[in-house]
């Protein structure tokens, strides 16, 4: 099973940066980013072919984010630049064995980690 561990949550001003880190094992073909803010339901963020290297990003994220991989470490990671009170949530790394479909629904992931917080506030 693949087992997945993230770091990197904290609080930040609007406008900061924060760097979100995802341990990974096993074998998988996607890695992606979720998140989930209170009272609300789980919304992807970003993604990433792990061979090629191909990314996806949500729409309220593009340009701000950038979801990257290190093949060495077997880590995955996002980079939040630009940050807002709205981006406030617990952030899921997420691990997919699906050749294709499904990149942004929760459905399309097997394996989760156990979330970290963000939080955007003055």
């Amino acid at each position: 099973q693949v087992q997945l561990v993230e770091s990197g949550g904290g609080l930040v001003q609007p406008g900061g940066s924060l760097r979100l880190s995802c341990a990974t094992s096993g074998s998988y073909v996607r890695l992606a980013w979720f998140r989930q803010a209170p009272g609300k339901e789980r919304e992807f963020v970003a993604s990433i072919r792990w061979s090629s290297g191909t990314t996806d990003y949500a729409n309220s994220v593009k340009g701000r984010f950038t979801i990257s991989r290190d093949n060495a470490k077997n880590t995955v990671a996002l980079q939040m630049n630009f940050l807002n009170p709205e981006d406030t949530a617990v952030y899921y790394c997420a691990a997919s064995t699906r050749m294709f479909g499904l990149i942004q629904s929760p459905d399309g992931y097997k394996d989760w980690g156990q979330g970290t917080q963000v939080t955007v506030s003055s």
